[in-house]
């Protein structure tokens, strides 16, 4: 049983990593219909929503793009900021998909910001309650650093409604904005549906390893 889990817990992240780069990479390869870069199809939705405030900047890495509703600030990688590409494209709207969530008050996105700062540090001392537990052979540390687990599992399932959202609303404003034909609409589906099961993949992969842990706490006792 623990070889299963631990095997679960290994290949469905990578699964899904693999699902998102292959879905990348194809439409990568793809020009968007108005050959526009990323950059330009966020800005376009950014200012038919009202939101000229937000600005947009390029940073480094692949698939780093992302969202921060304190700076105010869509962050795209460098394929996708000067990308031209079907992806680029999808990538980009869907984080001002964000952008557009925080404007309108959006529950899930609220919700997950407040528990942030929670979540870093109970992240950081739950792994070290769970080392010195089975360390010391004391279940209620080991317990107490489980129980901060479930903390990041809840933020994870929080996070899911939030991404799912941001690309409905990205699929609908690149429709409304004109910069999705009915020719791309199947690869910008795929890049953005590929993104969003990352995020399953991973809230499955933490709920597995703390069931695991919970095994183990109760096989020690």
């Amino acid at each position: 049983m623990d070889i299963i889990l631990i095997l679960l817990i290994i290949f469905i992240p990578i699964v899904a990593q693999i699902g998102i780069k292959s879905a990348y990479s194809t439409n990568s390869r793809i020009e968007n219909d108005l050959k526009i870069t990323g950059k330009d199809v966020a800005r376009k939705i950014l200012d038919k929503n009202g939101l000229q405030n937000i600005d947009i900047v390029c940073i480094n890495g692949e698939l780093t793009d992302h969202y921060d509703p304190r700076k105010k600030r869509v962050s795209l990688s460098t394929n996708i900021y000067n990308g031209t590409s079907v992806s680029a494209a999808a990538v980009a709207a869907h984080e001002v998909g964000h952008a557009i969530q925080d404007k309108k008050g959006y529950f899930y996105l609220r919700l997950r910001s407040f528990l942030v700062p929670i979540v870093n540090i109970a992240s950081h001392i739950s792994t070290i309650f769970i080392f010195i537990g089975f360390a010391i052979e004391a279940l209620d540390i080991v317990n107490i650093g489980i129980y901060l687990l479930l903390v990041g599992l809840l933020f994870q399932l929080i996070t899911l409604p939030v991404e799912f959202n941001a690309s409905s609303r990205a699929k609908v404003q690149l429709k409304e904005c004109g910069l999705l034909s009915d020719e791309n609409t199947s690869g910008t589906n795929s890049v953005l549906n590929a993104a969003a099961l990352t995020y399953v993949a991973g809230f499955l992969a933490q709920a597995l390893q703390i069931f695991r842990l919970i095994l183990i706490s109760r096989d020690n006792k």
